[in-house]
């Protein structure tokens, strides 16, 4: 049975989670998407945000809470309502929360004052500190001044929607954050890094982060941050790339990460996935090392929502060689077409050489040239082209990006130069292409290697490591790759078969390599 004052309690709490997701729709009319957009700012929903506030673990009697970029004051509405409800009741909840933005500063303020009346509902004591400046310049003061100051600050949890924006070299942001010795190029990863900083050991963060941090050189610092100073507990997958921000038109797969501030342990790490918004969750206990994985000198992130996940992986790690083992290397195109604009011509001529975009790209083959498109077909082939030019061989190519709505994601060709009267080929920036320091493959080698590439497990692999629509050479060169002589031996039997239907490319696969019975 429930008595009154716990149902008044229950509805005020409900009212307040209420009002906050009001707000959040408010300021979504209110700023125009273009103008959010500028300023990488993108409001937490109040499922995603109760979700978080779920994750983090038991808190001090006394909790302080740090909202980064608080926007409308969601996510701290749904950590005081989180406290607020667990049988382990805090005493206390102080709230430090930044926003610069007038519109979000002004809702903010009333999240707040409501987020007062849930906390006196359970006898627990409610102070903020929202404060209308910049995040990064009061981080990096209250590092540099030591947090024995009377400016510190020190926090037990942080829960973070944090902005998402590129911080240019030589901007006021990243020169303060180089003066405490972090180095970030966006401005997630800035606030992530500071909060970081500000937790007192064993300190929480939750946080809200874009899936493709996981891997890459672009997002390395960031990694070895993250990985040597927290201990992951949990990571959260979206099934859609719309799930965490439909309404607020962002493509950006995310994950909600929750770790915690203390030398990793080893321990596993549960990694849980929601399709069509927060609920229902599967979750999968995964080892560490089934996670965080080490290849060519950097660290990767690796996120096995359920054991076939695992199964794939564990197949794709144990394959023997890597591309030095093979002799060969990945790099992308040289043509970058505005640069080269003046060599470039729709038609070949006598003077001119193929230059290859992905439009080229059909059935396994590079069919050149497309004449009807929209695209150059052809290169100078000139002294002062030369540069950009490989030479005649054998070749595989693959996309650099590919759609949203594109069937794979890792579309791989063979360049045949028997196919083509050329001596020299132009490779546009927007591909990859596989070559042995320079020169072209073995013949037998390139369509062997070209059919694992298209193959359905390695573009399964490629989806559950990426959480973007590119396939940058750095993400070919973390693959692992069947030994030489099995990629001649699918050569064989690919290359006077082509064009290989998706289903006789996999059974290839299957028959030479085992590949998992899932993919």
């Amino acid at each position: 049975m429930v008595s009154g004052g716990e149902a008044l309690g229950a509805a005020t709490v409900a009212n307040t989670i209420v009002q906050a997701e009001k707000r959040r729709h408010s300021t979504i009319v209110e700023l125009d998407r273009a103008g959010r957009s500028t300023h990488g700012q993108f409001m937490t929903p109040m499922n995603i945000a109760c979700l978080m506030a779920e994750m983090f673990d038991d808190f001090p009697e006394a909790v302080r809470v740090l909202d980064a970029g608080a926007g409308t004051g969601s996510l701290t509405a749904a950590f005081v309502k989180e406290c607020c409800s667990r049988h382990k009741k805090v005493d206390s909840i102080h709230s430090t929360a930044f926003e610069l933005n007038d519109v979000l500063f002004r809702h903010l303020e009333e999240t707040l004052k409501d987020c007062v009346s849930i906390a006196e509902r359970e006898n627990i004591l409610f102070k903020s500190d929202f404060r209308h400046n910049d995040f990064i310049e009061t981080a990096v003061s209250a590092l540099n001044a030591g947090l024995f100051s009377e400016c510190s600050l020190e926090f037990d949890a942080a829960i973070l929607n944090p902005p998402y924006k590129k911080i240019r070299a030589q901007s006021r942001e990243r020169l303060l954050l180089q003066s405490i010795g972090l180095d970030a190029t966006n401005l997630y990863a800035a606030f992530v890094a500071l909060s970081i900083r500000l937790l007192r050991p064993g300190g929480q963060l939750v946080a809200i982060l874009p899936r493709s941090f996981c891997n890459g050189p672009y997002f390395r610092l960031f990694r070895k941050q993250l990985l040597s100073e927290m201990t992951l507990k949990r990571i959260h997958v979206f099934d859609s790339r719309k799930d965490a921000f439909g309404d607020d038109g962002v493509l950006q797969e995310n994950i909600i990460v929750h770790a915690v501030k203390a030398k990793p342990t080893g321990d596993p790490i549960q990694v849980s996935l929601s399709k069509k918004g927060v609920n229902p969750i599967t979750s999968n206990i995964a080892s560490y090392e089934e996670v965080v994985r080490s290849s060519n000198g950097d660290t990767f992130i690796y996120l096995p929502t359920g054991s076939s996940d695992a199964v794939l992986a564990e197949w794709m790690f144990s394959l023997p060689a890597t591309l030095g083992d093979l002799g060969i290397v990945v790099s992308t195109g040289r043509v970058i077409d505005f640069r080269a604009k003046k060599y470039l011509l729709q038609k070949p001529e006598n003077s001119t050489v193929p230059l290859i975009y992905p439009c080229h790209f059909s059935s396994g083959l590079v069919n050149w040239p497309k004449l009807e498109g929209k695209k150059p077909n052809a290169i100078l082939d000139c002294t002062d082209s030369r540069s950009l030019l490989i030479p005649k061989g054998y070749y595989v190519l693959v996309k650099r990006f590919s759609s949203k709505e594109e069937r794979r994601r890792v579309v791989a060709v063979v360049y045949d130069p028997t196919r083509l009267n050329a001596e020299r080929i132009g490779v546009e920036n927007h591909i990859n292409y596989y070559h042995a320091g320079g020169k072209g493959l073995d013949r037998e080698f390139t369509f062997g290697l070209s059919v694992f590439l298209n193959s359905t497990p390695v573009d399964l692999f490629f989806r559950q490591f990426n959480g973007h629509t590119q396939v940058n050479a750095t993400d070919l060169r973390t693959f692992r790759y069947p030994n030489r002589v099995t990629l001649e031996q699918m050569g064989k039997i690919a290359v006077d078969r082509m064009p290989l239907s998706q289903y006789e490319i996999d059974e290839v696969v299957r028959t030479l390599l085992h590949s998992p019975p899932d993919s």
